[in-house]
């Protein structure tokens, strides 16, 4: 999923990433040096490398030394996609078999987990362009699809389909809050994480509305 560009400009990238999606971001060289979900990222990278390659005891060993050092835990056979940001970062956690899009948003306390213990996949397959909240649980070999919206705390046990938005325990889909729900949110989503729901016939001048903060974070 990183198209075989070079590990420096993928890095640079990933930078790049943060800027954009986080407005508490003030510079490259803060983000470089202290956003421990894009060092996640990058240690994966490096254990993903020796997993395969058949190197499997190191992968797990660098995977496990990046949990210490970061607060998230990858399974260097997961599989990520370009532009992943993590955001707070802690708690994290990502199985062996997860597949993760490209432009992904994940915050802190995110699971993409399995519910069996059987081998094989496992673990869910999330699409480009999927936000998961602070604290979501996403289970099993479900698909969520590109654009969907995972609100906080959700379970989702089943498949989401394309530009869905799923809440709840057991998650279920969502197309708008209530009024009670929306009255809860703090602030907005910003226009660079594309929660917006533009209306092709409004009058001129007219501000599009955006999903809550509340259903991620």
């Amino acid at each position: 999923m990183t198209d075989r560009i070079g590990p420096l400009r993928l890095a640079l990238e990933d930078v790049k990433t943060a800027l954009v999606r986080d407005p508490a971001a003030r510079s490259a060289l803060v983000i470089a040096l202290s956003y421990q979900g894009v060092h996640a990222v990058w240690h994966h990278r490096i254990a993903h490398w020796l997993w395969t390659h058949g190197l499997r005891t190191y992968g797990r060993l660098w995977s496990q030394y990046a949990r210490r050092r970061t607060g998230i835990e990858i399974h260097p056979g997961a599989t990520l996609g370009r532009r992943l940001f993590i955001d707070h970062g802690m708690g994290v956690v990502i199985g062996e078999t997860a597949v993760v899009g490209n432009d992904v948003l994940l915050f802190h306390g995110v699971t993409l987990g399995g519910t069996t213990m059987s081998p094989g996949k496992r673990h869910p397959t999330v699409g480009d362009r999927v936000v998961v909240g602070a604290g979501a649980k996403v289970l099993g070999p479900v698909h969520i699809g590109c654009d969907a919206r995972i609100g906080a705390n959700a379970v989702v046990v089943k498949d989401v389909p394309d530009g869905a938005t799923a809440v709840g325990i057991p998650a279920k889909i969502r197309e708008h809050p209530s009024e009670r729900e929306a009255g809860t949110a703090a602030s907005s989503i910003d226009a660079g994480d594309s929660h917006i729901h533009p209306d092709p016939d409004a009058a001129p001048g007219y501000v599009e509305q955006r999903e809550p903060a509340m259903y991620y974070i």
